[in-house]
């Protein structure tokens, strides 16, 4: 297929082994849609963040609800409520979303989501003057939005090629700064053209956008091939993986994909065996590698809560307030190119960052400039603090534009690499309850943060200065968690996660003593003996000859009839980075080669046909002649 402008600039810009080494055609309009369509939930939280700071500093919505005769510290305790029970909603809303993509699927789970969050919207549009129907609205709404949260990385990393999954994963924060971005500008242009009531009614309706837009394009997307093959629904997920991809479904790049899939399945189902809630968290919590991937996920969330992001975003207009900004409409003002910021450098990290600089250096260098940012607009407000109607003094200006430098490091590193990372190192049975722990994570401590803040602006040192170096230390502190804990995992695919945060001694046992009985493809890097007792002579080469013979690397055989206990592999051990090496001769190197897929010609185990999926994607029966081993199979 002839390669397009698009992905030859893809080719251009991103910088990893899989994009040398993986076909151009998988980089197709394609999957940019299906990521697209799926991403519109983030901007369902994004479009919250950036309205309902802007709505409750409107005078025709404090007037509303009778917030503007309240003392301040029972105003910030009200406002503070308002904003946080959508934080509740999403907490329960991404619990219950992980036994709905798990049942029913990725792609029913969004379409519900995103029906959810259209009827809280409509609730809260139509409370005036109730604040307890407006909770229940949030937090109806909020069921959705963080169903979303936690489905939107899911679907998109189990669809996406692993070169660029980092900037397709990553697309989730873009739209999540985009939502902001637009939500902030309509509160302005609301507050300055529309009268009455109409300015918050509009801005909190118009969240009911991204909602449509999500459904809409979920509905012309497919199910998740992984979800799929979970499902051992395999002639579906070829099919699936095919359209996605761009490429038909003998091309041994889809080959190399399903094979991937099921080997890791298998060894997952080796290890527990079970698929009840009990059975996966026991796979979870009692397995060293699964435990370390989950806390990784759980550690990372509360990391990008503590930053301080949101306290931003949720009270971004009474912030620059403080700051000497002395109006609420020049407030919003400032908010909305606070969201231009978030934006732009969110677009400009995925497009030449996520997969070529990669997820563990953007988390570093961010959490050290995050936190003096903090220290800087903490030390002004401390040491300088603004007059009410005075001009800001140049001190001040350098104290806000530290908020826009926030803005934009934030985007460049805990903003889209957070989710990158949660949604691409889980094993697959575990992907979907490990998002979800991780999501419910990030709605706690999300919650935490919009109860907390406006009592802490008002409570913690004069204009509240201590909030700021409260998240500038928890910036600093980051640093540190990263350095030890994460490792960088950009241009692997999702089935190599494992390599990389390593499995049990108990896997590695089933494994090696399963090996060859599994499936009839075994492929090496060391040299290995064959014993091949009943083939005929197939010239001087000596593939026929009975007997032992050494292939080399590289060097495959069809082996039919031959069964599997008569074909050994070499031992396998792991050395300390998780990799896998022969105890024969030479050294393995450190990952298999994957050659001549641009050209067709694949690795043997792309090019295995000792799977057959028949009928509703089922494995033949093995029964009837042997084990899939048995019937055929490629000895590389």
């Amino acid at each position: 297929m002839a390669v397009g402008l698009g992905q030859r600039f893809l080719m251009k810009i991103v910088r990893n082994e899989s994009m040398k080494t993986d076909p151009p055609e998988i980089y197709g309009w394609r999957v940019f849609f299906l990521a697209s369509s799926a991403c519109f939930g983030g901007m369902l939280f994004g479009w919250d963040i950036g309205t309902i700071g802007g709505v409750i500093v409107m005078p025709s919505f404090t007037k509303a609800y009778h917030i503007d005769h309240l003392s301040d510290t029972a105003r910030a305790n009200l406002l503070s409520n308002i904003v946080s029970t959508l934080q509740a909603g999403c907490f329960f809303g991404s619990l219950i979303a992980y036994y709905v993509a798990d049942q029913w699927g990725r792609k029913p789970a969004l379409l519900t989501a995103a029906g959810v969050t259209i009827i809280g919207v409509v609730i809260q549009c139509a409370t005036h003057g109730y604040l307890s129907a407006l909770y229940v609205g949030r937090f109806i709404a909020g069921l959705g939005v963080g169903a979303a949260s936690m489905l939107t990385p899911l679907y998109v990393s189990e669809n996406a090629p692993r070169a660029i999954r980092g900037a397709l994963t990553g697309m989730y924060q873009l739209f999540i700064a985009t939502g902001t971005m637009l939500s902030f500008w309509i509160n302005y242009g609301s507050l300055l053209h529309l009268k009455g009531d109409a300015p918050w009614i509009v801005s909190l309706a118009l969240q009911m956008l991204p909602a449509i837009l999500l459904f809409l394009g979920i509905a012309l997307c497919r199910e998740s091939p992984r979800w799929l093959a979970r499902q051992d629904n395999w002639e579906k997920a070829t099919t699936v993986l095919s359209k996605v991809s761009n490429l038909p479904p003998d091309h041994p790049y889809i080959r190399m994909e399903l094979e991937e899939m099921y080997e890791q399945l298998e060894n997952e189902r080796r290890l527990i065996g079970g698929a009840s809630f009990l059975d996966l968290m026991k796979e979870m919590w009692t397995i060293s590698g699964n435990r370390n991937r989950a806390l990784i996920s759980i550690g990372l969330m509360i990391c990008q809560q503590m930053t301080g992001t949101n306290a931003i975003n949720y009270y971004a207009p009474t912030i620059f307030l403080n700051l000497g900004v002395n109006s609420t409409t020049a407030g919003l003002f400032a908010t909305g190119i606070y969201g231009i910021v978030k934006m732009a450098t969110c677009a400009v990290f995925l497009l030449v960052a996520a997969d070529s600089l990669g997820r563990r250096k953007s988390l570093l260098w961010t959490s050290i400039a995050q936190g003096c940012a903090m220290f800087v607009i903490g030390f002004y407000v401390r040491f300088d603090p603004p007059l009410k109607g005075a001009t800001i003094p140049p001190v001040g200006y350098f104290a806000l534009t530290c908020i826009y430098l926030f803005a934009g490091f934030f985007q460049f590193g805990w903003g889209p690499c957070c989710w990158i990372i949660v949604s691409e190192i889980p094993a697959a049975r575990l992907r979907a309850l490990n998002v979800a722990i991780a999501a419910a994570t990030q709605w706690l401590f999300n919650f935490v943060v919009a109860k907390a803040v406006p009592t802490m602006l008002v409570t913690v040192g004069r204009a509240g200065y201590g909030t700021y170096f409260i998240f500038g230390s928890f910036c600093f502190s980051m640093f540190f968690f990263v350095w030890f804990l994460i490792p960088e995992t950009k241009g692997l695919s999702l089935e190599k996660m494992d390599s990389l945060f390593g499995i049990t001694e108990v896997a590695n046992k089933d494994v090696e003593s399963n090996v060859g009985s599994v499936r009839g493809t075994h492929t090496i890097d060391e040299k290995a003996a064959v014993d091949i007792p009943e083939i005929a002579d197939e010239g001087a080469d000596g593939y026929g000859n009975a007997g032992k013979r050494e292939l080399q690397r590289g060097e495959c055989v069809e082996l039919s009839g031959v069964p599997s206990s008569q074909i050994r592999s070499p031992e396998i051990s792991r050395d300390d980075g998780g990799k896998e090496k022969g105890k024969g001769k030479g050294k393995e190197k450190e990952k298999e080669k994957e050659i001549g897929l641009r050209e067709g010609v694949g690795s043997a185990r792309a090019l295995s046909p000792t799977r057959h999926f028949v009928g509703k994607g089922k494995e033949k029966d093995k029964s009837e002649t042997g084990s899939v081993g048995d019937q055929m199979g490629y000895y590389c």
